[in-house]
Order: structure tokens, then C-alpha cells, then sequence
């Protein structure tokens, strides 16, 4: 049986170090790294790189289950796709290990907990921008395009299909900017 792992981390401020030598100290000799968020698999090259490679036997290590999902949805996924393969997921800091009825169980509720997590986080954020916008501190995304030079182009005879064309922009914002 080999050992794989896996190490993430969101932003490429954060360090790996730590997981990185756990991995090291729990056997594993080939780790994949990136800096990338967890809430999904888009754009997790070195993770899609360890699933396609990993063989029946083998073992994917990771130090936390939030390291490798962060949506009980995509842990399942991952799991489920481990599964066909017959490839287990251990992690070295909670008792998960799918070659066993308990591992499972608790993979299952750790899952749950971790997707609870990032409800939480996400509803906290939206609390903090409705606060920051009543109190006039959040104004929202800067407008990227121009509305008097829309006002002036329209005044001129061109069509909001044109507009939209010569300005590289949906022709839904020029006409959401004609009627507003």
C-alpha cells in the first residue's frame, strides 16, 4: 500500500510547512500541494492530478478533512470517486480512515460539521456587508462601465446592441443603464 498526500491551503499567503511534514512523518513519500480554496474542486489541478494517479491499495493522506473539501457535497464526491478506485482516505490529525466501519462513521459526521463551518462563515460575511452598507461603509463594486458615455452613444442614434458591442459589455447593463 502506498501513501499519497494531499496539502492545502486557501491563499498563497498561508503556509504548508506544517502540513508538509505531517504528511512526511505519517509515511507518505509523494505530497501535492496548492494554494487554492476548498469550497470546490474547479481550479484544484494538483488534487484532480492525485485522484487520477492513485491506484487500487494505495491511501490518500491529508491532515484534515477541511484540507481536502470544504462542502460535505465535494467531500462525498471525493470520497464516492476514492471508493470506485479502492483507494482509502486517512487523515493524521482526526481518527479517519475509510478501511474501517468506525473511519467512516466518522468521516460522515466530520463532513457534516465541516460543511456547517462554512454555512456559518459565509453567513457571518453577509451579516458584516448588510451592517457595512447601512452604516455607508460598503458602496458595493465600483461600476465598470462608463453611464454618461452609454447616455452620450444613445443620444447619438446607436442601438443598445451596438453600445454593448462597441463597449465589450452585456446588453443587459446598457439597458439597465438606459432606464436607470
Amino acid at each position: 500500500m502506498a501513501l499519497y498526500g494531499y496539502a492545502r491551503v486557501s491563499t498563497s499567503s498561508q503556509d504548508l510547512t506544517i502540513q508538509r511534514e505531517a504528511l512526511k512523518a505519517a509515511g507518505c513519500e509523494v505530497i501535492r500541494e496548492e494554494k487554492v480554496s476548498g469550497t470546490s474542486r474547479e481550479g484544484r489541478t494538483e488534487l484532480e492530478t492525485l485522484l487520477q494517479f492513485l491506484r487500487p491499495g494505495d491511501a490518500l493522506v491529508v491532515t484534515r478533512l477541511d484540507r481536502l473539501a470544504r462542502s460535505l457535497l465535494d467531500l462525498s464526491s471525493i470520497v464516492a470517486e476514492l471508493q470506485a478506485k479502492g483507494v482509502d482516505l486517512k487523515a493524521t490529525e482526526q481518527p479517519v480512515d475509510t478501511s474501517n466501519a468506525a473511519g467512516k462513521a466518522f468521516l460522515q459526521m466530520l463532513g457534516v460539521f465541516a460543511e456547517f463551518e462554512t454555512n456559518l462563515r459565509k453567513e457571518r460575511q453577509m451579516e458584516g456587508i448588510a451592517r457595512a452598507k447601512a452604516e455607508g461603509r460598503y458602496k458595493g463594486r465600483p461600476q465598470s462601465i462608463d453611464a454618461k458615455k452609454v447616455q452620450t452613444m444613445k443620444a447619438e442614434g446607436m442601438r443598445p446592441s451596438a453600445i454593448a458591442k462597441e463597449l465589450g459589455v452585456a446588453r443587459s447593463s446598457v439597458y439597465r443603464l438606459l432606464s436607470a
